[in-house]
């Protein structure tokens, strides 16, 4: 059974997803429906920093569930110590308070250039490696640094996901029982599907090298981090446990068949 801190997070990462995405769909929708495409100035920044606020609150949400399971698996005697209803309300207010910031200083980083390449955007929405795309080259440096900032932050969670998940399967391997492994494995497998699917697209639209860029690659790519993994997270979490194994079982099959 999930756990009321999991629940919690679950929940807040469910508002955030969403969220994510009413900031972008509705607007490119409307942009579709009415033939145009455009958006103010002030339009974009705001777009931006929502976008990347309830983004990162996810990701900081996903991270602070890995260790949520990483404490009720190999540390379950001291779950109500360490994850008791307090400790989950500090958590997920240091969540959405990190999202803010984050947001707050990458949004101000990103308008503070200087733009020499028109204010056309090959995109359905505001988003940093576009924008970063217009501004001037003897802005290279700033440039770097705004990249960098999103990729630390996710590189960061992602070790630290990957070390929590590293020792929770060292610990449900060690489990005598085949029914308690089950149960270990049953409360791991969306998350970690989750995760895998977040953290691999937002890589992908940061770290793509620029002779990889077009209008229509980039294009799909933003719609596989922006889009995909928000929509996709309620179904993930809502499939049970065999049916999740199932569908990761014929892709990997798909996939050596293939090669």
């Amino acid at each position: 059974m999930e756990s009321k801190g999991l629940k919690h997070f679950l929940h807040s990462s469910a508002l955030a997803t969403w969220a994510a995405i009413c900031t972008t769909v509705p607007k490119a929708m409307h942009n579709s429906l009415w033939d145009t495409s455009t958006i103010s100035y002030n339009g974009c920044a705001a777009q931006l920093f929502l976008f990347l606020f309830f983004i990162s609150a996810d990701l900081f949400l996903l991270t602070i569930m890995c260790y949520d399971r990483y404490v009720s698996i190999c540390k379950p005697l001291h779950y109500r110590t360490l994850l008791g209803s307090r400790a989950c309300a500090h958590m997920a207010a240091a969540a959405w308070a990190s999202a803010f910031l984050n947001a707050l200083l990458q949004t101000a980083n990103t308008f503070s250039l200087p733009l020499c390449h028109g204010n056309a955007l090959d995109q359905f929405f505001c988003e940093v490696p576009q924008i970063l795309k217009l501004s001037c080259s003897h802005s290279q440096l700033r440039k770097i640094w705004i990249s960098l900032l999103g990729v630390c932050l996710g590189f960061g969670c992602f070790v630290f996901i990957v070390f929590s998940y590293v020792q929770i399967f060292r610990a449900v391997l060690r489990i005598s029982s085949e029914q308690g492994r089950h149960k270990a494995f049953s409360t791991c497998l969306p998350h970690l599907a989750v995760v895998s699917l977040f953290l691999s697209t937002g890589f992908l639209a940061y770290l793509k090298p620029p002779s990889m860029s077009s209008p229509s690659l980039d294009l799909a790519v933003s719609v596989l981090y922006s889009v995909v993994p928000p929509a996709l997270n309620p179904r993930i979490y809502s499939l049970r446990n065999r049916e999740l194994k199932a569908a990761v079982r014929t892709l990997i099959t798909g996939w050596f068949q293939k090669h």
